[in-house]
């Protein structure tokens, strides 16, 4: 509703102020048309009350109700399906989890552009992958329904209902965009002695989910055929599902991050890529430099545009457009707004996005299909 058609008219006001308006009656108004205030009646007011008072009432019941419209229209609707259809729904070999978390609750960590990557990445999937709607689990804030708020418990659940009853053929997909943190390695799993975590809507009180978790729920589970790609906008990422190979963009190659310890990281038999904000070590940006006042990560904005623009690049062609968008985004200072930890970095810090897979493979031969 325009806010400025909802001054009456100077005859409005002369017939609101009129002694002789009927009690209870409708009055509309031609300037502000269609808008109707309705007249309630005046009893309980003396004559004298009512040309002091009358007005004043009559606009606070009238921007009341335009104060109830708006509210009404700010209702976010799900982007899930009616829930109660999950367990009767047949099976597609395409699914997705989709967790975009803003903390609300804790102002401190609030983060602002992770709703907008859900709804850009599930946009992406369904228009440009032909993802079915009602096989894409997403897990908000602005869920209404319990069991998608991005707790811990919920987020696992998901997980294990994307690689549920996986068969050859299959393409699974788990986007993540939140904060991500780094904790001690006391089981010699990590070289460079970090987990990396990502943090649940409840961390504080449930814990992280840390890579050992992440590797356990959706990299071992994968069987022959079936192919898992995790995007993760978030600080810390690089190496969140613990796969034993990392490629390295500017020096072209793929080297080894297999666990001291000698844990089993590997899939049962199928195939799981990473695409990851940043290293291990670094933070990743929120930025407005794509959308003027509109947040978005700066990898999930990338990466949908590319995506969208150019169907199926090579991994090798996709991180080499990733990486130079960045450099001509950070060169121009835009990167201002980044995710946790900010005040520890200048506003042009950079990020490199990160590769890692179960197995190698000719990055500039092997296409991404999602």
């Amino acid at each position: 509703m325009d806010m400025r058609r909802s001054t009456p008219c100077s005859r409005c006001r002369q017939r609101f102020m009129a002694k002789s308006v009927t009690k209870g009656a409708d009055v509309e108004c031609p300037s502000c048309k269609p808008n109707y205030l309705p007249i309630p009646a005046e009893e309980q007011y003396s004559s004298s009350q009512q040309q002091h008072y009358g007005l004043r009432s009559r606009m606070r019941c009238f921007y009341s109700q335009i104060r109830g419209k708006v509210h009404q229209s700010t209702v976010t609707p799900s982007l899930n399906p009616d829930p109660s259809a999950f367990n009767s729904m047949k099976r597609s070999s395409k699914r997705a989890v989709l967790c975009g978390i803003t903390y609300n609750n804790w102002k401190q960590y609030r983060l602002k552009g992770t709703i907008n990557d859900v709804r850009n990445m599930r946009d992406l999937l369904i228009n440009n992958f032909g993802y079915p709607g009602n096989f894409i689990r997403v897990l908000t804030e602005e869920e209404a329904d319990p069991r998608f708020i991005p707790t811990r418990k919920n987020i696992e659940d998901s997980l294990r209902w994307l690689v549920s009853d996986s068969r050859q053929g299959d393409s699974l997909v788990f986007f993540y965009s939140g904060h991500g943190l780094r904790q001690p390695d006391f089981n010699n799993d990590e070289d460079d002695g970090f987990d990396e975590t990502i943090c649940p809507v409840d961390f504080k009180e449930a814990g992280m989910i840390v890579d050992n978790d992440l590797n356990t729920l959706i990299v071992r589970p994968l069987t022959p055929g079936v192919t898992l790609h995790a995007i993760v906008d978030a600080c810390h990422s690089g190496t969140i599902l613990d796969l034993p190979k990392v490629y390295m963009s500017e020096e072209k190659k793929w080297v080894n991050s297999s666990p001291p310890s000698g844990a089993e990281k590997r899939t049962n038999g199928g195939l799981a890529i990473s695409i990851c904000a940043c290293l291990d070590h670094q933070a990743a940006a929120d930025t407005s430099a794509f959308t003027a006042g509109k947040m978005n990560g700066a990898l999930t904005y990338i990466l949908a545009e590319i995506l969208k623009k150019l169907p199926g690049p090579t991994y090798g062609d996709l991180f080499d457009l990733i990486n130079e968008t960045l450099d001509n985004v950070n060169q121009s200072s835009c990167l201002a707004n980044t995710r946790f930890l900010r005040r520890l970095f200048n506003s042009n810090f950079s990020q490199t996005p990160l590769l890692s897979s179960s197995a190698e493979f000719d990055v500039y031969k092997k296409h991404l299909f999602l």
